[in-house]
């Protein structure tokens, strides 16, 4: 259960919690953090799959893995997901059977919108892994990129209040249930009335980007939710 404390501490540190959290148990639920010490082949296997991950080598170079590592990634990425890529579908049955208690359907779509980055309506292995590089490895900016990213659903370079409404609505129907006492019905619109105050420097009624790292680089507990699974891997 989550206690009354989760909901003083404000919906930033919740926010970027969840979303390596629940990442996390995306990985597990695909298979990819319970590793074995089975030895892991040199190349990758690729004839069984539609889609064709590009060169472990430029993988390497682009993400924070190492080779080894991106070779395990794989090997259960492909047992699970024998097309080679993960549909909004696969994403929305995994958060159902994380958060059983709630509603997750909404969650998992803006986040599989988050790690759909050339938004084709799959994600890759490449995609899986930029995204999983940056929320487990990442500098604070990459996150907090990441993060904005997120929150901004439309993609026009700012958070408006019905976008971060949108997000906390969703991240209460998937977590609501889970805490104790249950939240008001109210809450999700009290914290993004916090967010506003805190980050809308300017008072225009949008966050843009800087104000939005500005405001999170100054939050201690922003920065301690986000070194928390840092090398998880």
């Amino acid at each position: 259960m989550l206690t009354l404390e989760w909901e003083s501490e404000g919906l930033q540190t919740v926010g970027i919690v969840v979303i390596i959290f629940a990442s996390l148990k995306l990985l597990h639920l695909l298979g990819l953090i319970d590793f074995s010490e089975d030895s892991v082949e040199d190349e990758i296997e690729l004839a069984t799959v539609r889609h064709r991950p590009e060169a472990l080598e430029l993988l390497e170079a682009q993400s924070k893995f190492t080779k080894k590592e991106l070779q395990i990634l794989y090997r259960g990425f492909k047992n699970e997901c024998p097309t080679g890529v993960v549909n909004e579908e696969t994403f929305k049955v995994i958060y159902s059977q994380f958060f059983p208690q709630g509603d997750s359907t909404t969650y998992a779509h803006f986040l599989f919108n988050a790690f759909d980055t050339d938004h084709n309506g799959c994600v890759s292995f490449e995609d899986f892994v930029m995204g999983l590089s940056i929320l487990l490895r990442g500098t604070v900016q990459e996150k907090l990129n990441w993060a904005f990213n997120l929150y901004d659903i439309n993609k026009d370079g700012c958070i408006t209040k019905e976008e971060m409404l949108d997000i906390m609505k969703a991240i209460y129907d998937m977590m609501g249930k889970c805490t104790y006492p249950v939240l008001r019905d109210d809450a999700p619109k009290q914290h993004v009335e916090t967010f506003f105050q805190k980050m809308d420097k300017n008072k225009d009624g949008v966050v843009t980007i800087d104000e939005f790292i500005e405001s999170c680089q100054k939050d201690e507990n922003i920065m301690r939710s986000m070194q928390l699974f840092e090398n998880v891997i």
